[in-house]
């Protein structure tokens, strides 16, 4: 099934040409976990290589008329978490809160997001994004 296997302090790799399905990945945790003198809590799931895709959010109030608080990179992590659409996504770099202009109150917000290589994750966000409020604040 491998092409190669390497191993370094970050972890082991392996390179195949082959594709690899789910079942796979079980069978490679298995035999990590039987082969290799490792404590199996620090196993982490087996997982495939993923691209980074980024999500773009326009039209946010800069500044909160409930908080009168300015909208930070961690206002909109609390708030990605705490929505039920953004259960699956893990965030590759901290959200950046831009405004539009010096003078606006209007922000747009960049995420940047762990993805498949079809964006299989960014389009079900977008997809469902438009049915929710995503910012309050």
């Amino acid at each position: 099934m491998a092409n190669s296997i390497c191993t370094d302090a970050k972890g082991i790799i392996i390179s195949t040409n082959n594709i690899i399905y789910p079942l796979n990945l079980q069978e490679i945790k298995k035999y990590i976990k039987n082969s290799l003198c490792v404590v199996t809590d620090q196993i982490e799931l087996p997982r495939l290589p993923q691209s980074k895709s980024y999500l773009k959010i326009v039209s946010i109030p800069y500044l909160s008329e409930v908080t009168n608080a300015y909208l930070s990179s961690d206002n909109v992590e609390k708030i990605l978490k705490a929505n039920r659409i953004f259960n699956n996504i893990v965030l590759a770099l901290k959200p950046r809160v831009i405004k539009v202009t010096p003078k606006s109150d209007i922000s747009i917000i960049w995420i940047d997001i762990w993805d498949t290589q079809n964006r299989s994750k960014a389009k079900t966000v977008k997809d469902e994004s438009g049915r929710l409020s995503l910012f309050s604040f």
